[in-house]
């Protein structure tokens, strides 16, 4: 069931994310007698400023920030934990996540999963409302809680023009890694434990025939699957996004 809806997102989510960024033409070129350094001084400022520039020119950071999927980041500066309050929020109600338990509760009243929620509308509603309702748990426990408790930063740094098979062990890697509030690479502990934490919290109003450990932790498995699907998305959701705006810019010039 991951598997279909991640194949579904990644036909839909450029055709609804709404785009309004603009494109930036570069800066003219100056010229070589200005480029070159006066003195030893500069030539080290210069040194420093381009080592400063490094982790941006490596992470192909959004202009700002996606409606489809608010955790990509858009600039490498740390985040406050009311900034991470807030991008819990966001990631709860945010388009790919209603798009995701829209998809996904429709496959589930398909195949009649979980059984205890039966048939007809009323069983999808619950199903829908489930969903969204343990996406968002599994958002506060990870997003916010732990990563703010652990100084971890939940967001995803997409890889600079990365290719397919960089993009696959890329969006697996990040299951188990993050970044630290400082910019270091982490056990990805918010990100694995929050999840589970919103599971076992689903048990609360999940019907009483699918609520044993098995089934909890099937659940688990299908969310950690479903994040690494999601994490490729994200990987080339800011080459997308250019793409629809350099088109967009082109569009709007011609007319």
């Amino acid at each position: 069931m991951g598997a279909s809806i991640v194949t579904l997102l990644l036909v839909l989510i450029p055709l609804l994310e709404n785009v309004h960024a603009q494109d930036t033409g570069k800066p003219p070129e100056q010229g070589a007698q200005e480029n070159k350094p006066s003195n030893a001084g500069e030539t080290l400022a210069r040194g420093v400023s381009d080592a400063a520039k490094a982790p941006v020119e490596f992470f192909n950071l959004m202009d700002k920030r996606s409606l489809f999927f608010p955790d990509i980041a858009a600039s490498t500066k740390p985040i406050s934990p009311g900034q991470k309050f807030e991008l819990f929020v966001d990631n709860s109600i945010s388009f790919h996540t209603i798009l995701y338990s829209a998809m996904g509760s429709a496959i589930g009243q398909a195949e009649n999963s979980p059984t205890g929620f039966g048939e007809g509308w009323d069983a999808y509603g619950k199903r829908f409302g489930s969903s969204m309702a343990r996406q968002a748990s599994g958002e506060f426990f990870g997003t916010f809680m732990l990563a703010s408790a652990l100084h971890e930063d939940p967001r995803f740094f997409p890889e600079k023009d990365p290719s397919f098979g960089g993009a696959v062990k890329y969006s697996v890697k990040r299951l188990f890694v993050t970044r630290n509030d400082s910019g270091q690479d982490v056990a990805n502990i918010s990100g694995l434990v929050g999840p589970l934490l919103g599971e076992g919290l689903a048990n609360a109003y999940w019907p009483d025939r699918n609520r044993t450990a098995g089934d909890t932790l099937m659940r688990y498995g299908i969310d950690l699957a479903t994040r690494a699907g999601g994490n490729f998305l994200r990987e080339y959701w800011p080459v997308f996004y250019k793409k629809l705006s350099h088109s967009n810019s082109s569009a709007g010039a011609r007319q």
